[in-house]
């Protein structure tokens, strides 16, 4: 072989030298050919198990993915929000909060104010403060319910003149000028600041049980060096003088004994309850009522033994009385403090002070008080529903209490603001009852969810064995289990539901035992659907090869229907329960709104709409209906999105349709 030949054929098995541009070309090709593969590879159709491909068909569709993902949120906040909230009573009522609307205010002392306060007092939905300047500030809940005043709306006159004294009610607001002069405003109807001649005037017709304000008091106004104590009360006001005298006004119907106090001359001192007015006089050794059997029976501490005021005392005297809506404390001679009235067996009791510490001010809201002491410290005891005994991290620099129905605010002795604790307001306000709609909310979704889910259990259960035995077994079987499913068909549903819920109504059974009974007697009566539904699908089913080829095998009729043609039906089943789930949702919360499912006090979101059904409360308190029904809606058309999704990616043909 020639040198020639072997040279050609060293360089034939040599790779080509390639330049820059030839590398470019290359490599440019071989990404070409990559994607080719793919495209081919994607071409080939993927094995997907049937259910990874039903998941991702319906993680394709978005609506369905956030209707789902908004489902479990809500049972997450139904489920898990009551146990966050351990203070919670389907019973707790407040007549001085009711139908309050939504405000996260009703702690939120003005800007103005906070460095210069003066005052502050509070009764009802609202609160007013005095600064020294003798300017009045209002804040909170300060519209009065279908009156259309706005107490906020602070007159003219009262903004120009210099305040002295200042206190709230329950629907007005009583202020006392420098110069004596007296002021009001608010709700007037029940002669809350009127004269009789101003109460006339207004077009109203003359009231005997209505105490006017004195035409006198009004000409000449009071004494302010004398004034010892201003106080508001349920659409009642008093004025105590420090010589023991004392000027009464507003509704005599609120506080039974009022026409007592009328005709008393004198008082050391006097305070309101949310039913009576109570006093002291005499010899300070009793709290007058002007009736017998009343606040006759003193306790050294919340949750003590009563025993009588005679004994109790011994030779210490009573030196001031502070109340709340149920009890009286009693300030005494030696520094200590005993407490008269009903307390609520789960209240914060009061402290025990050391030897040498005694309370220098006592203050009471609605249903709590909150105390100073000598030394310092800061105390908060009684009810605790609203958080008004949760004392904050550090009460440093308080030197002087004020409160609000249901708040405290310590305050230093430059009148700044240091800190204040209680109620800060109603996210979703209250109810006719004044209870807090937003944890009646939370409390009646779980209630209203469990129902549904448990009737749902309960046809479910029924519907798949008489549709699986019918369907399957078809025959004599099949046509008995059908007349059957007709019959029960056949019962109009609401009319013998609320049928029987009034008879149990009647009956002395225990309102657990009534729900339980309302939730079968949803699962009976709603079976009927999915038993059709189990039965056609069996009926194809059952003809399939795998159904014959089990047959030859000798496998049991029972086998065959649950654990061979069942499971395979289960996709269509799934959907009809979750259906079935919103449905039966529906059905209770219509039950109760109709007064025959579950009763107050336990919440469902049905009786929680059942309590909004008049035009008063559509109209005016809108919040008391708005948003149970948002919360009612939104999950049941959640749960149709879902269902109907799930319904489309189990049945192609369906789909194929759509």
């Amino acid at each position: 072989m020639s040198n020639k030949t072997e040279e050609k054929k060293k360089a034939a098995s040599k790779p080509a030298r390639r330049g820059w541009f030839g590398h470019l070309f290359h490599s440019a090709s071989a990404e070409l050919a990559d994607e080719m593969d793919a495209a081919r590879a994607a071409d080939v159709e993927a094995i997907v198990s049937p259910s990874r491909q039903i998941v991702n068909n319906f993680f394709d569709r978005k609506l369905a993915v956030g209707a789902l993902a908004l489902l479990v949120v809500m049972f997450i906040v139904m489920f898990v929000g009551p146990l966050l909230m351990p203070k919670y009573k389907d019973t707790y009522t407040d007549v001085t909060q009711q139908n309050m609307a939504p405000n996260m205010s009703l702690m939120k002392v003005p800007k103005e104010l906070k460095n210069d306060i003066k005052t502050i007092d509070g009764y009802g939905t609202f609160t007013v403060g005095l600064s020294n300047a003798g300017k009045v500030y209002v804040w909170g809940s300060t519209q009065l319910g279908t009156t259309g005043i706005d107490i906020g709306d602070i007159p003219e006159e009262v903004q120009n003149a210099k305040i002295a004294m200042v206190a709230a009610g329950y629907d007005h607001i009583i202020a006392i000028g420098e110069d004596g002069k007296i002021y009001g405003w608010g709700a007037w109807q029940l002669g809350q600041y009127d004269t009789e001649a101003e109460y006339l005037a207004r077009g109203k017709d003359p009231d005997p049980n209505i105490e006017f304000l004195s035409e006198d008091l009004r000409q000449s106004g009071v004494d302010v060096s004398h004034v010892k104590k201003l106080i508001c009360g349920y659409q009642v006001s008093c004025i105590l003088m420090d010589d023991g005298s004392f000027h009464l006004w507003g509704n005599k119907r609120t506080y039974a004994n009022m026409d007592l106090f009328l005709r008393t001359p004198s008082l050391d001192d006097i305070a309101f309850t949310l039913n009576y007015i109570v006093g002291l006089n005499g010899q300070h050794k009793t709290i007058y009522t002007g009736s017998r059997d009343l606040f006759t029976l003193v306790k050294d501490n919340v949750n003590s033994n009563a025993v009588k005021t005679s004994e109790f005392l011994g030779d210490r005297t009573i030196e001031a009385i502070t109340a709340t809506n149920k009890n009286v404390a009693l300030t005494l001679s030696d520094g200590t403090v005993a407490f008269s009235g009903d307390f609520n067996l789960d209240c914060t009791p009061a402290p025990t002070l050391a030897a040498d510490e005694d309370y220098v001010q006592i203050v009471g809201g609605a249903y709590h008080y909150s105390a100073l002491t000598n030394k310092g410290n800061v105390y908060s005891w009684g009810q605790n529903e609203l958080d008004q005994t949760d004392l904050p991290k550090s009460t440093a620099g308080v030197t002087k209490l004020y409160h609000g129905a249901n708040q405290t605010y310590g305050v230093n002795d430059s009148g700044q603001l240091v800190t204040s604790w209680g109620l800060k307001g109603y996210i979703f306000g209250t109810d006719t009852r004044g209870a807090n709609i937003f944890q009646r909310i939370i409390q009646g979704g779980k209630m209203t969810m469990t129902i549904g889910a448990v009737a749902v259990i309960i046809s479910s259960v029924i519907g798949i064995i008489i549709g699986c035995v019918s369907g399957y077994f078809g025959g004599k079987v099949d046509i008995f289990l059908m007349r059957v499913a007709e019959i029960f068909s056949a019962i109009p549903f609401l009319p013998f539901a609320m049928i029987l819920s009034s008879v149990m109504g009647h009956m002395n059974i225990s309102e657990t035992m009534r729900i339980f009974i309302i939730m079968c007697i949803l699962g009976v009566l709603t079976w009927p659907g999915l038993a059709r539904l189990v039965r056609g699908q069996v009926l194809l089913a059952r003809e399939s090869e795998y159904v014959t080829a089990a047959k030859s095998m000798g496998v049991k009729e029972s086998v065959i229907a649950f654990k061979h043609i069942l499971p395979n039906v289960m996709s269509v089943i799934l959907v009809s329960l979750m259906l079935d789930f919103g449905t039966c949702m529906l059905t209770e919360s219509s039950l109760s709104y109709l007064g025959f499912g579950v009763q107050y006090p336990r919440p469902t979101w049905g009786n929680m709409l059942n309590g909004a059904n008049n035009a008063t409360i559509i109209n005016a308190f809108w919040w008391e209906w708005v948003f149970t029904s948002l919360f009612l809606a939104v999950t049941t058309i959640c749960i149709n999105i879902v269902g109907d999704a799930l319904r489309d990616v189990m049945d192609p043909k369906s789909s194929a349709e759509k």
